[in-house]
């Protein structure tokens, strides 16, 4: 049984931290690209960060660059997502998402796309 479990949201001030986890199992996570992806109220589904399957060269959405950090062990299964300098534009639920792909880093927004998805933990970021 194929499972994506995200961990780590909750609540945060602007310019304060979270880190995300996306624990994996079911399948090869060491073959899949794996994204991060979020939907805020009312917005549709928007792209944050894809990492390849080797973890190497992950890329970020423009409005999170430099503050977002993706990273991925795949001895652990786990997909990461280090969140800094969090501004309330962050609010959102992220969401974990998985594409079949040895070294692919291909960037969606399209939910269909993906292969697996997690079922999303909620961020608020609020003063």
């Amino acid at each position: 049984q194929v499972q994506l479990v995200e961990s780590g949201g909750g609540s945060a001030q602007p310019g304060g931290s979270l880190r995300l986890s996306c624990a994996a199992s079911g399948f090869t996570f060491g073959s899949y690209q794996m994204s991060w992806l979020r939907e805020a109220p009312g917005k549709g589904l928007e792209w944050v960060s894809v990492i390849p399957s080797n973890g190497n060269n992950p890329n970020y959405a423009n409005i999170v660059k430099g503050r977002f950090t993706t990273s991925r062990d795949n001895d652990k299964n786990t997909l990461y997502l280090q969140m800094n300098d969090l501004k309330p534009a962050d609010t959102a639920v992220y969401y974990c998402a998985a594409k079949r792909g040895v070294g692919s880093a291909i960037v969606s927004s399209n939910r269909a796309w993906y292969d697996y998805w997690g079922q999303g933990t909620q961020v608020t970021v609020s003063s």
